[in-house]
Protein backbone atom coordinates (compact mmCIF):
# COMPACT_ATOMS: atom_id res chain seq x y z
CA UNK A 1 0.00 0.00 0.00
CA UNK A 2 2.56 2.65 0.92
CA UNK A 3 4.42 2.04 -2.59
CA UNK A 4 1.68 2.71 -4.31
CA UNK A 5 1.04 5.87 -2.03
CA UNK A 6 4.74 6.84 -3.02
CA UNK A 7 4.35 6.24 -6.49
CA UNK A 8 0.92 8.49 -6.47
CA UNK A 9 2.54 11.32 -4.50
CA UNK A 10 5.71 11.37 -7.06
CA UNK A 11 3.18 11.32 -9.95
CA UNK A 12 1.38 13.80 -8.69
CA UNK A 13 4.30 16.48 -8.50
CA UNK A 14 5.75 15.56 -11.76
CA UNK A 15 2.16 16.29 -13.25
CA UNK A 16 1.97 19.90 -10.88
CA UNK A 17 6.02 20.53 -12.34
CA UNK A 18 5.09 19.73 -15.70
CA UNK A 19 1.86 22.18 -15.45
CA UNK A 20 3.87 24.80 -14.18
CA UNK A 21 6.29 24.96 -16.56
CA UNK A 22 3.36 25.42 -19.07
CA UNK A 23 3.04 28.45 -21.19
CA UNK A 24 -0.67 29.28 -20.18
CA UNK A 25 -3.12 28.96 -22.82
CA UNK A 26 -3.96 32.85 -22.79
CA UNK A 27 -2.31 34.60 -24.99
CA UNK A 28 -0.96 38.23 -23.84
CA UNK A 29 -2.65 41.10 -24.63
CA UNK A 30 -2.50 42.86 -28.20
CA UNK A 31 -0.48 45.96 -28.95
CA UNK A 32 -2.27 49.01 -28.72
CA UNK A 33 -0.66 50.00 -32.03
CA UNK A 34 -1.46 46.76 -33.39
CA UNK A 35 -5.04 46.53 -32.03
CA UNK A 36 -6.08 49.86 -33.52
CA UNK A 37 -4.64 49.74 -36.66
CA UNK A 38 -6.62 45.78 -36.43
CA UNK A 39 -10.14 47.85 -35.82
CA UNK A 40 -9.87 50.22 -38.42
CA UNK A 41 -8.77 47.71 -40.92
CA UNK A 42 -12.08 46.15 -39.71
CA UNK A 43 -14.59 48.71 -39.30
CA UNK A 44 -13.40 50.54 -42.86
CA UNK A 45 -12.26 47.67 -44.98
CA UNK A 46 -8.65 47.24 -46.38
CA UNK A 47 -8.77 50.55 -48.57
CA UNK A 48 -8.39 52.67 -45.02
CA UNK A 49 -4.79 54.54 -44.51
CA UNK A 50 -3.72 54.62 -40.71
CA UNK A 51 -1.83 58.16 -41.22
CA UNK A 52 -0.94 59.16 -37.32
CA UNK A 53 -1.49 57.32 -33.93
CA UNK A 54 -0.32 58.20 -30.64
CA UNK A 55 -0.52 56.60 -26.94
CA UNK A 56 -3.37 57.69 -24.80
CA UNK A 57 -4.13 57.13 -21.41
CA UNK A 58 -5.56 53.98 -20.24
CA UNK A 59 -4.53 51.90 -23.38
CA UNK A 60 -5.98 53.95 -25.47
CA UNK A 61 -4.65 55.03 -28.86
CA UNK A 62 -5.55 58.05 -30.56
CA UNK A 63 -4.78 59.38 -34.05
CA UNK A 64 -5.98 60.15 -37.87
CA UNK A 65 -7.22 57.90 -40.76
CA UNK A 66 -8.11 58.16 -44.36
CA UNK A 67 -10.98 56.15 -45.36
CA UNK A 68 -9.88 55.90 -48.49
CA UNK A 69 -6.25 56.45 -49.56
CA UNK A 70 -5.29 59.73 -50.81
CA UNK A 71 -8.76 60.66 -48.94
CA UNK A 72 -9.41 63.66 -45.87
CA UNK A 73 -8.42 61.89 -42.40
CA UNK A 74 -10.46 61.58 -39.48
CA UNK A 75 -9.77 61.51 -36.27
CA UNK A 76 -10.08 58.11 -34.02
CA UNK A 77 -9.76 57.01 -30.71
CA UNK A 78 -8.76 53.10 -30.03
CA UNK A 79 -10.25 51.80 -26.85
CA UNK A 80 -9.59 48.22 -26.23
CA UNK A 81 -13.05 47.05 -26.72
CA UNK A 82 -13.96 49.75 -29.50
CA UNK A 83 -12.90 52.41 -31.84
CA UNK A 84 -14.95 55.48 -32.27
CA UNK A 85 -14.40 58.17 -35.03
CA UNK A 86 -14.58 61.87 -35.44
CA UNK A 87 -16.97 61.85 -38.07
CA UNK A 88 -19.38 58.82 -36.30
CA UNK A 89 -23.20 59.83 -35.83
CA UNK A 90 -22.34 60.57 -31.78
CA UNK A 91 -19.60 63.16 -32.13
CA UNK A 92 -20.71 64.09 -28.57
CA UNK A 93 -19.71 60.60 -27.47
CA UNK A 94 -16.31 60.35 -29.48
CA UNK A 95 -15.70 64.10 -27.75
CA UNK A 96 -16.42 62.65 -24.62
CA UNK A 97 -13.98 59.34 -25.23
CA UNK A 98 -11.54 61.58 -26.66
CA UNK A 99 -11.22 64.11 -23.73
CA UNK A 100 -11.03 61.27 -21.35
CA UNK A 101 -8.12 59.06 -22.89
CA UNK A 102 -6.69 61.65 -25.39
CA UNK A 103 -6.34 65.33 -23.49
CA UNK A 104 -5.07 67.86 -26.12
CA UNK A 105 -5.63 65.50 -29.20
CA UNK A 106 -7.65 67.17 -32.07
CA UNK A 107 -7.95 70.25 -30.23
CA UNK A 108 -6.25 73.58 -31.29
CA UNK A 109 -3.25 74.55 -29.58
CA UNK A 110 -3.14 77.91 -27.33
CA UNK A 111 -2.47 80.94 -28.78
CA UNK A 112 0.37 82.96 -27.46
Amino acid sequence: MAPLFVLIVVIAIGAGTWLMTQRSGIAPPEAPSLRAVRQIREQLGGRAEPRYAEAGQKRAVCGYVGRARGGPAVGFVSLPNRILFSDDPLPAEFAEIRERYCPGFLTTPPTR
